[in-house]
């Protein structure tokens, strides 16, 4: 018995267009590609690549760089 899920595709179309659109406004408020990860169960290159389509600005990746005192 395979622990695999069944593969979540979405044919291109309003619905796609959608999702796209709801992940870009979510994404672009703040949530991070992981959170919209855990939200959706799809994965991080699948909500990546909506992301792409729906012409998200991405963040550059990781948070604030420290500073060392001296």
């Amino acid at each position: 018995m395979s622990r695999n899920t069944p593969a979540r595709r979405l044919t291109p179309g309003p619905d796609r267009d959608k999702l796209a659109a709801d992940l870009k406004k979510k994404y672009e408020s703040g949530a991070s590609i992981r959170a919209l990860v855990q939200e959706t169960g799809r994965s991080y290159g699948g909500v990546h690549r909506l992301l792409e389509d729906a012409s998200a600005t991405f963040r550059s990746r990781g948070g604030p760089t420290r500073r060392t005192e001296s």
